[in-house]
């Protein structure tokens, strides 16, 4: 997949639901209950993030969700990228991007948010053909007027800000014109996950999807 047509659909993805779900998955029995409450909640592309054992177990059980369309976060290898498309993920996130994991990306038809911080990192993915990315981390590298200022000499890349990005914040991401979403983890909280309290994670989840934008 060429790049420019994979950047297109990880707009296209970005573009389902105001908020992207971050998910750190510790259980793998927590997989399918927590798609299906994100998803009757409105928020159907959800990022499971490399981060623990169950991972790719958990994208694998994600994937049969109907109404999802479910990626993999933290990729950081080719290595990552091919487990990550072997266990059904649709799309990849990366907090950076290097030339072997953009290769591999493209080699292997996985869409790739990749991440940028910078006005130079924009530029550099943007050359290559990609224009929807990752802002990373959002409030650690200057927030939404850092957002802001990048979008104004460099409108055609659109961005979704991730990293401390919350439900008290996230309206002033989605105002930029860049921004096309949010990615953020308050809508599947720990404790609601051990719980068993999905119809909490599924109001939260209505609640995100009814942000503006």
């Amino acid at each position: 997949m060429i790049a420019l047509a994979a950047s297109q659909k990880a707009f296209d993805i970005c573009n389902l639901a105001p908020i992207v779900p971050v998910l750190v998955v510790e259980d793998p029995a927590h997989a399918a209950p927590l798609a299906g409450a994100l998803v009757a909640g409105g928020l159907p592309a959800l990022e499971v993030t490399l981060r623990t054992p169950a991972a790719l177990e958990v994208i694998s059980e994600m994937a049969r969700v109907a109404g999802g369309v479910v990626g993999a976060g933290t990729l950081l290898t080719p290595d990552d990228v091919l487990a990550a498309k072997e266990a059904g993920a649709g799309f990849g996130v990366s907090p950076g991007a290097t030339d072997r994991l953009l290769d591999a990306c493209e080699a292997n038809d996985l869409p790739l948010l990749p991440g940028a911080a910078t006005a130079s990192e924009a530029m550099l993915l943007l050359e290559r053909g990609y224009s929807m990315l990752k802002f990373f981390p959002a409030e650690a590298s200057g927030g939404a007027p850092a957002l802001k200022a990048i979008g104004a000499p460099i409108p055609q890349i659109k961005f979704c800000p991730t990293g401390g990005v919350s439900m008290k914040n996230a309206r002033d991401y989605l105002a930029l014109p860049n921004v096309v979403c949010a990615g953020g983890s308050w809508v599947a909280p720990k404790d609601r996950m051990v719980a068993g309290d999905w119809e909490a994670i599924e109001a939260l989840a209505r609640e995100a999807a009814q942000l503006p934008r």
